[in-house]
């Protein structure tokens, strides 16, 4: 019997659609779902029928096992507590998006202790993971609506490519699947970018959507400094650091970036392209830090996300950051060490910038201490 179809973009109710897919799932049926890469087939993970089933319709050679689709980086902590901050900025930068990410099984202390021990030669054969937060709202809604794990694998076609249409499931799997959801072209084409990730050691196993060097770039830790304007307090907060990790790594400070680090600093309050005003860069030119060529920008939600520690001046910058974002917080630290305001030296005489300047060092030798410290940075 042929698989139902159902064309998302055409149904009354997007929320029926839903349900139905989540039905099928519990009831241990194969569901082809639409993701912004290619089309998965999908099974309820905590049913070692299902998985067999799927097994099968994927045919041979199954030389790899199958990823868990979640919904976010949170979830992901529940099934690997130990994956470590590099895993964990991967998630957080990439996801939902193309990639997945292969991390340790915590067999002990992870949700996936709870799945049935026939399960898991599909899953984590080998001690690993592989997890995966498709970009693709209806995929997203039926993850939130099933109440346990779900696996996904591609849907591939007779040739070994993999179905980037559902037209192109219901030709390779056809009565193997119990409902395909119909949701357009994938927007990508092609297969999400797999990495494993073990301690601060990533590997690419399989290059996709996302490209090697955009992966490193991706792992680096990214520290950003944020004052009102971004022309006094946090422009000199920036160039201090740069200088101080470099020292500590080694390295000249434009290659900061092939240590695995980044700084940078934002405004609340920016507009965008202006300079330095001339006492920080007066300043930062006597410490042989020039900040000549700084431009401020404006703290945006993509520098937010992808930032591992956010350093304001104030508590009311403090204040504005997490009230706009409020899953930040446990990243967001002063940077006076003990909790005081770096006042603003806009308007005052270079002996006052020199005062905030000190303020900014000490803090600043505070957090390059803990940076190096807890987060690992090799070299140091």
């Amino acid at each position: 019997m042929p698989p139902v179809v159902i064309n998302v973009a055409h149904a009354d109710d997007v929320r029926d659609v839903v349900h139905r897919a989540v039905q099928a799932l519990a009831e241990g049926q194969l569901v082809a779902l639409p993701t912004e890469t290619v089309y998965g087939i999908a099974c309820n993970a905590a049913d070692p029928v299902a998985l067999e089933r799927m097994a099968a319709a994927k045919g041979p050679p199954q030389a790899d096992p199958f990823a868990l689709a979640i919904k976010s980086a949170d979830e992901a902590e529940d099934y690997s507590p130990r994956w470590g901050p590099i895993a964990r900025r991967l998630a957080r930068r990439c996801w939902p998006g193309p990639v997945t990410l292969v991390v340790e099984a915590d067999l002990e202390e992870g949700l996936i202790r709870q799945l049935p021990a026939e399960a898991i030669p599909y899953l984590c054969p080998q001690g690993t993971l592989g997890l995966r937060a498709p970009a693709n709202q209806v995929t997203q809604d039926v993850l939130r609506m099933l109440a346990g794990p779900v696996a996904l694998t591609s849907a591939k076609l007779n040739d070994g490519r993999e179905a980037v249409t559902a037209e192109e499931c219901v030709e390779s799997l056809g009565d193997k699947l119990a409902l395909v959801l119909d949701d357009g072209p994938s927007r990508y084409g092609q297969p999400s970018t797999v990495v494993r990730v073990q301690g601060n050691e990533i590997e690419l196993l399989r290059e996709g959507v996302v490209g090697q060097q955009t992966i490193d770039r991706m792992t680096r830790l990214l520290v950003v400094f944020v004052c009102t304007g971004n022309t006094c307090r946090s422009p000199m907060a920036e160039a201090v650091m740069r200088t101080l990790l470099a020292e500590r790594l080694g390295v000249p400070v434009d290659e900061l970036g092939s240590r695995g680090v980044q700084v940078a600093s934002a405004g609340l309050a920016a507009s965008p392209g202006a300079k330095a005003s001339p006492q920080t860069a007066e300043l930062m030119r006597e410490r042989g830090a020039a900040i000549d060529d700084h431009a401020a920008q404006q703290v945006t939600e993509h520098l937010v996300r992808h930032a591992d520690l956010i350093i304001p001046m104030t508590s009311g910058h403090e204040a504005a950051l997490v009230e706009v974002w409020p899953d930040i917080g446990p990243r967001v630290k002063l940077l006076d060490p003990v909790g005081r305001d770096i006042a603003d030296p806009i308007g005052g005489g270079i002996e006052v910038y020199r005062q905030c300047l000190a303020q900014i060092e000490n803090g600043i030798r505070h957090h390059a201490d803990s940076l190096i410290k807890e987060l690992g940075i090799a070299g140091a």
